[in-house]
């Protein structure tokens, strides 16, 4: 990484990414399978809460949706300073180690999330097949592929994350 190309908002989320105050949170491989497990049930709760606000109007899901919106972003700020800022930094921010990291993630992840838009398919297929009709089941099932989509890369760049070396 070089200062030289480097803006101030680069070196600024360069920083932010590598703050170690909340370390304790994904310090371990268990923990940050944890914390993997939080991030993935608060993402599931808060995009079931917007398809039901969605499909049955309720100011009910609009405050849930509120609610888990304060711990989501937490824990994905925890994600990011686990991974830090892997995929949250722009390329010249990172060094050759971490942009060969990046590729690797973001290749993993498309791989999880064609597995997933595959099955998806098949299962509409069948369902169609069968005599169903795709259009209650698409809206929730598409939604969640493309918040999978979104997310995938993150998750995976958290559980590949490594440990930090002990001080001798």
């Amino acid at each position: 990484m070089s200062d030289v190309r480097l803006t101030r908002y680069d070196r600024w989320m360069y920083k932010t990414m590598n703050r170690r105050e909340y370390e304790g949170l994904y310090a371990t491989a268990a923990r940050r399978r944890v914390l993997f497990g939080a991030h993935l049930a608060l993402t599931a709760a808060y995009v079931a809460a917007g398809l039901a606000a969605v499909l049955v109007p309720s100011v009910t899901a609009l405050w849930v949706m509120l609610v888990l919106l304060v711990p989501w972003c937490v824990a994905m700020g925890a994600i990011n300073t686990a991974t830090r800022g892997l995929l949250e930094l722009r390329r010249r921010a990172l060094d050759e180690r971490q942009r060969a990291e990046r590729s690797e993630v973001l290749a993993r992840a498309h791989r999880v999330t064609t597995v997933l838009l595959v099955a998806t398919a098949v299962a509409a297929a069948v369902y169609g097949h069968t005599g169903g009709d795709l259009a209650p089941p698409s809206l929730p099932a598409l939604t969640a592929l493309l918040v999978t989509h979104a997310l995938t890369p993150r998750w995976t760049a958290l559980l590949r994350t490594q440990n930090e070396p002990t001080d001798d």
